[in-house]
């Protein structure tokens, strides 16, 4: 009898981690949103590390690995990672994680993008058409995204399809206390100079002046030409310069040198295994930027 009872609670045991979704997330901000809408009943896997640029990522068979056993990808889109998940899906014969397949989800599918439009033109840089696909730094786009993956797995898993919604509406409450307070605390900031166009969305989110780019073009590193015209627009102004951790700092601190401001450099991902405090967390360092 006690071993009959034991190989029961063995079966469950494996019934339970069997019925776990196997969710892998292109980028760390897309893995956090999935824990903190599918807690225990998903089985989160990131590909993309936290201090690498996601546009410009080799497929690797790690990657094909992970997608071969998943039920679900979560990918930012809007070409986001177009360089490198499409050869990734190739090799790992998933044909479930495929786009236009249920166990393919795509957040900028799910909110409206900014900077839709314009020339799919690589002489212009490296451009989205789509629209700006770092609409993660706008928490309540990621919201959005958050009730939209929360109806995507409750169609793997629909005994919890209630708990999805209620985490996404938990995700969604703090969002919205955390840009109340945000708009308060950024309110008068003078603006910032980003490297990429990744943090545009906080900008407009928070109604923060964005004053200009250390790319001359996205995907271009910074110029001497464009680092001195920069200087010649914004002298006598006051503003800060941000850019993420995995991008150089030469200009940044060339430009900070040349008008006297204050060049901060921070993570635009959370930790691969990082959760939504992390993140409330991640982008608060920026919105202090701001006004530092």
């Amino acid at each position: 009898m006690k071993k009959l009872l034991f190989s029961l609670f063995l079966g469950l045991l494996a019934f339970q981690a069997a019925a776990e979704v196997r969710v892998v997330a292109t980028v760390p901000n897309m893995g956090m949103l999935a824990r903190a809408i599918g807690g225990d009943a998903v089985q989160v896997t990131v590909l993309a590390p936290p201090d690498r640029d996601a546009h410009y990522l080799e497929a690797r068979p790690s990657m094909m690995a992970a997608l071969r056993r998943a039920d679900l990808l979560v990918a930012v889109g809007a070409e986001l990672e177009v360089g490198w998940l499409p050869a990734a899906l190739q090799g790992a014969h998933n044909p479930r994680v495929r786009p236009g397949r249920s166990g393919y989800f795509e957040g900028a599918a799910q909110v409206s993008l900014i900077q839709v439009g314009g020339a799919a033109d690589r002489a212009l840089g490296d451009v989205h058409p789509a629209g700006n696909p770092h609409y993660y730094f706008d928490p309540l786009r990621m919201a959005e995204v958050g009730h939209a993956l929360a109806r995507r797995l409750g169609e793997f898993d629909p005994a919890n399809a209630d708990r999805f919604e209620a985490n996404a509406e938990r995700f969604a409450e703090r969002a919205r206390e955390e840009v109340e307070r945000w708009r308060s605390q950024a309110d008068g900031a003078p603006g910032a100079v980003f490297y990429h166009k990744d943090a545009d969305y906080l900008t407009e989110l928070l109604d923060v002046p964005l004053l200009g780019y250390l790319e001359p073009l996205p995907g271009i590193p910074p110029t001497a030409r464009h680092l001195r015209e920069l200087v010649s627009t914004l002298r006598g102004r006051e503003g800060v310069i941000i850019h993420a951790d995995f991008q150089p700092a030469e200009g940044a601190e060339f430009l900070a040198r040349e008008l006297g401001w204050t060049a901060q450099q921070f993570p635009n991902q959370v930790a691969i295994d990082g959760d939504k405090g992390d993140y409330f967390a991640l982008v608060q360092r920026w919105v202090e930027a701001f006004t530092n």
